[in-house]
């Protein structure tokens, strides 16, 4: 297990407001710059995309358990109630 850090984001889709994101990454910057220059197939279609919230986590395990969670059913429902 890794010792560096990792964030959990939810971008929104600037074009389709309903459409939001969830993801993981060591450099959200990077990674929206990336969402938005197409360079992932699940994002292409709702560019220009936006960060909602990033929560950085010191822990790799907890990052990919968490972004698993808000990837759930009550997880989902979690973010639509604190981040959207």
């Amino acid at each position: 297990m890794s010792n560096a850090k990792r964030f959990v984001y939810i971008l929104r889709s600037e074009s389709h407001h309903e459409r939001y994101y969830t993801g993981l990454t060591a450099d959200v910057a990077q990674r929206v710059a990336a969402h938005n220059r197409g360079g992932c197939s699940h994002t292409v279609n709702g560019r220009p995309w936006k960060v909602v919230v990033a929560i950085e986590f010191a822990d790799q395990q907890r990052a990919i358990d968490f972004e698993r969670y808000l990837k759930s059913g009550s997880g989902c429902a979690f973010a639509k109630r604190h981040f959207r």
